[in-house]
This record gives C-alpha cells, structure tokens and sequence, in this order.
C-alpha cells in the first residue's frame, strides 16, 4: 500500500512530500525536498529523542520541526519487561494481572524500567496454561515477534499453546478482520493502553492458577457490585453535609502540599526511611551546605545510595524553592541533569532525594582542595560540553523551557564517570512559548554569574543562563573563580581573559595544573565560545543550541567576541555591590530578596 503521511508542521507540505510503504516487503517512511535550497536532518540527540530539524538561512541555525517520542508512554522500555503504560493513571507503569514488579525498591522510587515478572511460572509440558485479554492496548515491540500471515485466531491460540518460548499473540490486521495473527515468543516490552495510539486486543499467556485467580476476583467484583451500590446510596444523604467541611479543611491545608504533584512521577518517602538511611541525619552524612540547607548522604535498606537534601528552618531558600524544584526536575528527563528521586513533607520538614553523585560538585575539583585531581584536558572538555547539552535541553528540546537561573560551578555535580549533571533548580522559571525575556523587580541567582541586564535591571531570558555558562568555561579552562584578581583589583576573570585574548596571549588563561596533553586549537576554539557567551548584550551571544554546534564541529568558523560584561568592577551604583571590600567574594553569594533596577 503506499499513501501520503500527514506532514507533521502545517504548511510544510508545499517543500517536503511524505510518502508511507507497507507491503509484504517492506513497511517504510519516507520523506523528499521539493526544494533544493530546503535543507532537513534527522538526528537522534543523547537523550534518546528523534528529531527532524530543518536550517533557517534567516538566522542560520536549524530549527526544530518534529520530536519523538511525543509522551512518556511512547518513551522505549518505558514500564520495562510485561510492564504496562497508561498515561490516564498515575504511576503510569503497572504490572499486569498475574505479574509483579522485578524489583520493588526500584518501583517504589519510580523507576520501572526494571519490569515485571510472573507470579507463577508457565506449564508448558502439560499445555495446562491459558490466556488474558488486555484490551485495549497498543502492541508490544515486534522485533522479537513473528507473523503467521494465513491463519486464524483459534490456531493461533493452539500455536502459540505449543511453543513453550510463546508469552503473547494478537490479530495481525487492527480492524480484527481477516486472517493471521503476531507471536511474541521472548518477555515482551512497550505494551501501552492510551488514547494516543491505535488499540487492539492482545492475548497474555498465563498460568492456569493466576487465570483462575483472576476469574475468581473477577466473580466477586461483579456480585458485590449491587452491594456496594445499595451502600452507596444509602450513604449519600449521610457525606452530602460532610463535603462542605472536608472542603474547607482542604483549603486551609492545601498550601502545605506540593503544588501539582499528582501529576509527576514522584515517589512521596517516609520520614522513617529517611532517618534510618541518614543515622538519624549524623553529622558524619554531611556531604555539603547549600542555601536549601544541608546535604546528606544516606543509603537505602537495598543498599542504593541517594544524597538528601533537608530544609533548614534558618535557609534562604524556603518552601516555593521546593516546590520550584519539585515541580520542575519532576518534569525532566536528561543524562546531564541530576536526578529527583522523591521526596518528603512531614510538617516542617521538607527533603529532597536525588541520585548519589560520588564525586560531588565542580567546585570543589576546580578551587577546593582537590583542585586540579583528575581534571585534565580531555576531562575538563567532556565536562563542558555536557553542561552544554542539559543547558540546550532545558531551553529547548525538554516539554518545558526553562531557565535556570543559578548555574554556576557549585550547582554542577560529577557522577562517578566525571559526567556533569546540572543541579538546584529552585530558583528556575518556565517561559511560555511565546516568551523571550522576562523582567522582574526579585533579581535571584548569584553574583560573579549573573548577566549585566539581569543583575542592574532585572531582565533575563535564556541568554542570561549563556551568560552563566561562559563565566564556567572560562572558570574550567582557568582553575580561577570569575571575581577580582589580587593582581589587578579592577578587573575579574572576564577582564583577564578579554585582555590575554586581545594581546593573542589567550593559551595563557590555560591551568597550569594541566599537562601537555591538549589540543591547542581546542583550548583557543573553548575559550573564544566562553567570550562569545559573555559578551555584554544578550543579543550578541549565541544560544545553546549554536554553542553545542561549536563545541562538537571543530571545523565551523566562530565570529570575534566583543566585550564582555562585567570585565571589571561593578559601578558602585549598585546597592548591593557598594563595598569594595566584598567584592571578592560575591560570585559565592546567592541573592533571593534584591530588587533590580
């Protein structure tokens, strides 16, 4: 059969033709440019996401045209091995009838893609085992499955009785009309029951026991169904005056909850788990000290390490921080941010779990007593260019654009394989799709990496959060922190690497505590991106996405930097920059209260 496809932009059909192929041959899709100068790529970036982007000669950057997966439920092995997805309940993931999670540690944190297993094991040798409709459901994934094109449903039932490998099998025609039928022959995955897909019955294979047990609650919800209404009923007149005072009450408690939780995949931890992992929160746990309050490491009953994020009652961050980075890390899935694994509220106890990152935050490598220990070229390299892809994957390819608004050294946290990963979203901010720029009279972040028209005038967008990330650059070709330099008061790292760049003595910024082991056109090419980020006005950065393009593609030409902001001292202006004796220091302060101008 061969058709048109439904383009996937509106109006983009007039210079790309769609075709689809689906006969006994092949099932193909397949798309041409009706115009020569329309250029389209298909990528898949890290985080597993397929993407059609086409090249705007206009702005000369390639935009985003079409992503997949579309939801989570589409997302590969989503619920794992016999899990099941359904985005109409929360948890989405579910085992089905007759199974039971792989690994309940793992679920309970949720975290599916363990899978399912049997709750009792086939009978094959005595053919004793039978069938489970689940209806209606997307199919699983075929690549383990096999076609029986001339045969009917009833044979397909006895075929698949007898090949002991056999777990499933479904029509092969989605109307459920004509002949032939799909075997899945291994554990199969991706099976879903969502709207967004074209529904069929599929059969499970089962044991004669679970089926029977199945059947038998099956009976019982169906007899006490008459029960349960005549109780129902009857209660009606007895809850209709209690709804008003259960209301209220819910009013008046509603601000102590999460905002929007029930719409995550968040796992809501006991205050007992959380205090036998941590020893009671020893002292000994402490792994760190943010404006959040303190950090700890604990370890769970199954032995999985997480870090702990508790509250202080004295923090400069309080409960909209929390719920800030609950309900936005909730919402985000990417290799090079941290991971949310849940949370607790417990009065006035408020914590965070995230996954353990054994070798803590950047900071402590780049100025910290470690300092220089296993940061070497090719390390410092690969740490830039992941902060990069989670920074392009929140201003552009997440479900959400959202700005940081605090990215700096201590907030960039190393796993054990020196992968980077962006922490602390509590002082981020979604923008609207329709939004470049936002103002606000409640300047937040911290100073050293905060960009001139946020830090004076309250402005900021995402080309604020570029800012931030050329001040790290800079910072990780250095070993400096971005403040005033004892050698020259006037002037910050900025101003010292702008000064070496313009005197072609810019391999001089380089860490001395790197060896000889690095590409001298790789370090000039990192430092010329770091100095095109933090250019003074926005307009003259690049965004993230061109950033990636640039560090990956050692051959593309990069523009001359102009002047960075903030070179040297800020105007004295500034209240809260007033006293030149603080001046060293405040790229380590975090602002929540100061009012831009």
């Amino acid at each position: 059969m061969f058709g048109n496809v439904e383009p996937p932009v509106p109006g983009i059909s007039s210079i790309i033709s769609f075709d689809f192929v689906n006969n006994k041959d092949e099932v193909c899709f397949m798309y041409n440019t009706t115009e020569a100068k329309f250029v389209t790529r298909t990528m898949v970036d890290q985080s597993g996401m397929v993407k059609r982007l086409t090249w705007i000669d206009s702005t000369g950057m390639w935009k985003n045209i079409l992503n997949h997966p579309g939801y989570q439920c589409e997302e590969y092995s989503k619920c794992g091995r016999y899990g099941v997805c359904d985005m109409n309940i929360w948890p989405i993931c579910s085992c089905l009838q007759g199974f039971k999670p792989k690994s309940p540690q793992d679920w309970a944190l949720r975290d599916a893609s363990s899978g399912c297993e049997r709750v009792t094991a086939l009978d094959c040798k005595n053919m004793t085992d039978g069938f489970m409709t689940v209806t209606p459901a997307a199919l699983p994934e075929t690549s383990n499955a096999i076609l029986h094109a001339n045969i009917s449903m009833n044979e397909c039932s006895a075929k698949c009785l007898k090949n002991c490998s056999c777990t499933a099998y479904a029509t092969a025609n989605i109307s459920g009309a004509g002949l032939g039928c799909v075997v899945w022959v291994t554990e199969f995955i991706d099976l879903r029951l969502s709207s967004h897909d074209a529904t069929q019955d599929v059969f499970v294979r089962l044991a004669a026991s679970d089926l029977a047990s199945i059947s038998t609650k099956s009976s019982k919800k169906h007899q006490s169904k008459s029960v349960v209404l005549i109780i129902v009923f009857s209660m009606v007149a007895l809850i209709i005056p209690l709804i008003y005072f259960y209301s209220w009450g819910k009013r008046k408690m509603i601000h102590k909850d999460i905002r929007g939780n029930g719409e995550f995949e968040l796992a809501q931890l006991q205050w007992s788990t959380l205090m036998v992992a941590t020893h009671n929160f020893a002292t000994t746990n402490i792994l760190g000290k943010g404006g959040f309050g303190l950090v700890y490491k604990g370890k769970l009953p199954e032995g999985h390490e997480i870090a702990i994020k508790r509250l202080s009652r004295n923090s400069t961050q309080g409960i909209d921080e929390f719920e800030n980075e609950v309900t936005f890390i909730a919402k985000l899935q990417h290799r090079n941010l941290v991971r949310l694994l849940g949370y607790c509220s417990k009065g006035d106890e408020k914590i965070l779990v995230y996954e353990y990152m054994p070798n803590g935050s950047l900071d402590a490598f780049l100025f910290g007593k470690e300092k220089g220990d296993r940061l070497d070229w090719q390390t410092r390299f690969h740490i830039i260019e992941g902060i990069a892809r989670g920074l392009l994957y929140l201003h552009q390819d997440s479900r959400l654009r959202i700005i940081h608004r605090d990215l700096k050294a201590s907030n960039i946290l190393l796993d054990i394989e020196m992968n980077s990963k962006i922490s602390d979203f509590g002082l981020a901010r979604n923008f609207g799709d329709c939004e470049t720029m936002i103002k606000t009279k409640k300047v937040v972040g911290t100073y050293g990496y905060m960009a001139p028209e946020y830090t004076l005038d309250g402005v900021f967008s995402m080309k604020s959060d570029v800012f931030s990330f050329g001040v790290l650059i800079l910072e990780i070709i250095s070993g400096q922190r971005n403040r005033i330099l004892l050698s020259n008061p006037h002037l910050y790292l900025l101003g010292k690497a702008w000064s070496l760049w313009n005197e072609g003595k810019a391999l001089d910024l380089l860490d001395p505590l790197i060896d000889n082991s690095f590409s001298v056109t790789r370090v000039m090419r990192c430092i010329n991106i770091g100095l095109l980020c933090v250019q003074e006005k926005p307009e003259d950065r690049p965004s993230m996405a061109s950033v990636v393009v640039m560090l990956s593609n050692d051959d593309a030409p990069l523009p001359d930097p102009k002047e960075p902001g903030f070179k040297a001292i800020f105007s004295t202006k500034h209240d809260a920059v007033s006293n030149q004796n603080d001046l060293h220091t405040f790229n380590d302060i975090t602002l929540t209260e100061q009012t831009g101008r």
